[in-house]
């Protein structure tokens, strides 16, 4: 059951990293990394860019055209530069319809990856130990507690486990936090030192 034991570990660790980092940063970056793959969408942002680069390029070539003067030529510049914004903006509709599907293909592989696998672990090894206690080393509501809902008694289930890993990683995370904090706040020079050597 050590497979067990580390796998239920490794999704709590996976949960807390989706909640503490963010689920948006987490898809804003998957979608970057997306975009560098050589797939259609990506081809698309690329003639995107193409194109809104081009319709600037002419906007600017328009501003320094006179209208009255010179009517044929901005009049040319014109039709290119509205040409060239409606083909970014069926592009640009595109894209969008492209990353709204893409951001629900990773929310649905996200939440099977984590909080749907341990709904599935839970529910799967509901009545196997995940590791079982030494014997008369806990008294019977402690072993009942621990066995709780469906594991034999005198083990630990799927369940108290689960809890037990979400508990301690949140708390290992915090302590580490205040550790990187206190280690950071040791390295800053404090202001009086920092006034004085500017003396």
């Amino acid at each position: 059951m050590l497979s067990l034991i580390w796998t239920v570990f490794f999704v709590h660790v996976a949960i807390y990293l989706v909640n503490t980092i963010g689920a948006s940063i987490i898809d804003n970056l998957l979608w970057i990394l997306y975009m560098k793959l050589p797939t259609a969408t990506s081809k698309n942002a690329r003639e995107q860019n193409r194109l809104k680069r081009e319709a600037l390029q002419l906007k600017r070539e328009m501003n320094n055209t006179s209208s009255q003067d010179e009517f044929a030529k901005w009049a040319k510049l014109r039709r290119r530069h509205d040409k060239a914004m409606e083909e970014y903006e069926a592009m640009n509709k595109t894209l969008t319809s492209a990353k709204t599907s893409f951001e629900w293909t990773v929310k649905i592989a996200r939440w099977l990856s984590t909080n749907g696998l341990k709904i599935f672990l839970q529910f799967w090894y509901s009545k196997t130990p995940v590791f079982a206690l030494p014997e008369a080393w806990v008294p019977y509501y402690v072993a009942w507690i621990l066995s709780f809902p469906r594991a034999p008694m005198g083990s630990v289930s799927i369940q108290v486990w689960s809890n037990v890993c979400a508990t301690t990683i949140s708390a290992l995370a915090e302590i580490v936090t205040i550790a990187v904090q206190a280690g950071v706040g040791k390295t800053r020079p404090a202001p009086a030192a920092t006034a004085q050597k500017a003396k």
